[in-house]
């Protein structure tokens, strides 16, 4: 059964599934808004079940690699359907594929429901934008419509340098070269190294991993391109943290004043629940790089930046905290999901309490107002 291992996918991207898993000892299981369930009418898998699986999506030469290296990512098309970002890896000794379903088509910032915001950040002409979160965020999803924007509106030549390849772009207004570290170059390292000599206006790194990656990227920021990436933090404060703490203590303080010149915005989600079980909704913290937190970026007081994310809704931003309490206010997810989610989680109970009231005094003013009416 596990050679129609392509029905459970085909069938799963048509329900709007964002994973299939597949393990020795289970059957397997389909992530679905956020819910992972077991598949219906498949068996439990065995570890030769896998290992096949495993084997068909690989060649002699990774599969030979894989025995000495047991992790392996792959991109791969199923037809017009859609797109896997695969992992291969050894769990308990037998093989395991973890299988995570990309659109084919890119979805738009207004078709995402995503700040407009975003639109404006991707039309910078240059800088180092970072979109966050956890795994399973949504970020290259909001990555890609940001580029996607780029795609519809500017004249340019965009590269991705991804491990591997996600979204597959239909040029529009722009050409867009894709690379796959391990098919199209050797590594990030190397991809980045030659980058410049490929004209590129926009540059997509896939993830911000290493040292080398982070000074290049900024070198790139600094001399006219624009720089998108991701970063495993969960706030603006922590991301920079994580990039200023990343160097040696004696290159911290040239790196902030780097930073604080080549950022132009951190934005970092989640992915919430909907209170109608519909789905799930991003909630994003947006910080854009204002004259107040160059500063904070450049004395090395990354902390020092939620105050002014909080106040700056004329820049465009928000906390995590804001786009909670904005998407409860609206009815589209409940209190406990705000709270569980929350960036601050005593700023945001003291912040439905406040709603929660004047929810209550209007009603109370309404009923009054019905009475004396009558």
């Amino acid at each position: 059964m596990i050679d129609n291992w392509q029905d459970l996918v085909i069938d799963s991207a048509h329900k709007e599934a964002s994973d299939v898993f597949w393990k020795a000892r289970a059957v397997p299981y389909v992530r679905l808004k956020g819910v992972v369930s077991p598949a219906d009418g498949w068996p439990e898998l065995t570890a030769d079940d896998t290992e096949k699986l495993a084997r068909s999506l690989m060649t002699e030469q990774d599969w030979a690699r894989f025995q000495e290296y047991p992790e392996k990512d792959i991109g791969l098309s199923i037809g017009d359907v859609c797109r896997l970002r695969i992992n291969i890896y050894r769990e308990q000794g037998a093989t395991a594929v973890v299988m995570r379903i990309i659109p084919m088509k890119v979805r738009t910032v207004d078709q995402l429901g995503l700040p407009e915001v975003l639109k404006d950040i991707a039309m910078r002409p240059q800088g180092l934008v970072l979109v966050t979160g956890p795994t399973g965020c949504g970020k290259s999803t909001t990555l890609a419509a940001m580029l996607e924007h780029i795609n519809n509106h500017r004249r340019a030549h965009i590269v991705t340098i991804e491990d591997p390849v996600e979204y597959v772009y239909q040029e529009k207004n722009c050409i867009i070269s894709q690379r796959a570290v391990g098919i199209d170059t050797e590594g990030f390292a190397d991809a980045l190294k030659y980058v410049m000599r490929q004209s590129p206006d926009v540059i997509l790194i896939g993830e911000m991993r290493d040292v080398e990656t982070f000074n290049v990227a900024m070198q790139a920021a600094e001399t006219g391109h624009l720089v998108f990436s991701t970063v495993h933090t969960t706030s603006a404060a922590e991301t920079m943290e994580r990039i200023i703490y990343m160097f040696p203590p004696a290159e911290r303080e040239p790196i902030c004043m780097r930073l604080s010149e080549s950022l132009e915005a951190v934005i970092s989600q989640s992915l919430v629940p909907r209170k109608d079980k519909t789905g799930r909704i991003a909630a994003l913290e947006i910080m854009i790089v204002t004259p107040t937190i160059q500063q904070y970026i450049e004395h090395g007081q990354p902390s020092e930046v939620y105050d002014a994310i909080y106040e700056g809704a004329h820049w465009g931003m928000q906390t995590m905290n804001q786009a909670l309490l904005n998407l409860y206010k609206d009815g589209i997810i409940t209190d406990d999901q705000a709270l569980f989610y929350a960036g601050n989680y005593t700023e945001m109970r003291q912040m439905l309490r406040r709603v929660d009231k004047e929810r209550a005094d209007a009603a109370q003013s309404a009923q009054q107002k019905t009475a004396r009416s009558k």
